[in-house]
């Protein structure tokens, strides 16, 4: 398990999937992820049993569920994308409970999992995608350190339109500027 100050990161459960299921159905949730169609409890299943029955490691990606600190699973991060030649990855994170939304959950469940990535997966960079519009995410991520490096004209289409998305991304040594490192120490890029 991987400790935040109000969130702790830990492998998903196949417990998980009733509330899963019900998160990727609704769309309010999905608006700003790249699900677009309903979501069947089967696929859900398959998709969670397979992540579920792998030890994780890195790879192709690394998948772990957001627990509050009273055990309370409110959502998912995930690295995908990853490299190891050139110590990058690509993170997605959804907070799937709407009562956890605006409440400080998103940014303590970043700002853990890039420690994590940082300190212990030795990455140089995480970056991610965020369409424009959806400005409470924005705000979380520059909060965590993520500037933005592109916007991708018309890249995503929700709800019948087309909208523009940005490309964010942080460094190591920029993570560690705005937030310390572990052992307080420079860390090495």
């Amino acid at each position: 398990m991987i400790e935040g100050k109000m969130v702790n990161l830990r492998a998903a459960e196949m417990t998980d999937l009733e509330r899963d299921f019900r998160w990727m159905n609704d769309r309010e949730v999905t608006e700003h992820l790249s699900m677009r169609y309903p979501l069947s409890l089967a696929a859900e299943e398959v998709w969670m049993r397979e992540g579920a029955s792998k030890p994780m490691a890195y790879g192709a990606e690394l998948f772990f569920a957001i627990d509050t600190k009273d055990g309370e699973h409110i959502g998912n991060i995930s690295f995908h994308e990853m490299s190891a030649e050139k110590r990058k990855a690509r993170l997605g994170i959804v907070i799937g409970d709407k009562a956890y939304w605006s409440k400080g959950y998103g940014t303590d469940t970043m700002l853990t999992f890039l420690r994590f990535a940082f300190d212990e997966m030795n990455f140089h960079r995480i970056d991610l995608t965020v369409d424009a519009a959806n400005l409470r995410a924005i705000a979380c991520y520059r909060k965590c350190g993520f500037v933005e490096e592109a916007r991708m004209r018309q890249a995503g289409f929700t709800r019948g339109s087309f909208g523009d998305q940005f490309v964010m991304g942080i460094l190591r040594h920029e993570f560690y500027a705005q937030h310390g490192t572990t052992s307080g120490e420079e860390a090495a890029s």
